[in-house]
């Protein structure tokens, strides 16, 4: 666990500006798959903001069976596959509203499915398509406890927009 102070709100803030606009900029002209886009926005969360105030982004996909999610995009372990709709992630999808825990040892197993037990704190976001159905789920860890406040939902719900808008695949 790291003893470090979470980023202030303005260095986030400043930080979301910059992959907003970097991914608006490579999709604006040039219609892309959801695939393509997912990974885009892993790499641009990632390299904003990765090995520091993020430990691991991805996305999940759900699966056919409606009792799980499968892992899609992601940085920068290798993460759960298939996780339960018990989960941080789960919770998302079923509600289709983000979720935001301060601190995930608070929740227990039966309410969290823990990858990696050196995170603390996590943000789920749910991508919904046309039809108003989640296709996936944006995950993000931190390290820190507390990471995450209405600040990052709100950034992460319009970085998500850029997704629900493109197509999905045929």
């Amino acid at each position: 666990m790291k003893d470090e102070e979470p980023e202030p709100p303005k260095a986030r803030r400043h930080g979301y500006e910059k992959a907003l606009v970097a991914l608006e900029n490579r999709w604006k002209r040039r219609a892309a798959e959801r695939g393509k886009i997912m990974q885009h926005i892993i790499d641009t969360l990632w390299d904003v903001f990765g090995e520091g105030a993020f430990s691991w982004v991805g996305f999940y996909l759900p699966m056919a069976d409606g009792e799980n999610l499968s892992l899609g995009p992601h940085r920068d372990k290798p993460a759960c596959s298939p996780i339960g709709m018990h989960g941080v992630c789960g919770r998302a999808a079923k509600e289709m509203k983000t979720q935001i825990v301060a601190d995930v040892r608070a929740l227990g197993p039966d309410r969290h499915v823990e990858c990696d037990p050196a995170n603390r704190s996590e943000i789920a976001v749910p991508v919904r398509g046309f039809d108003g159905r989640v296709f996936a789920v944006l995950d993000i860890d931190s390290k820190d406890v507390g990471a995450f406040d209405e600040i990052d939902a709100r950034w992460l719900e319009r970085i998500i927009r850029l997704l629900e808008s493109a197509p999905s695949p045929r």
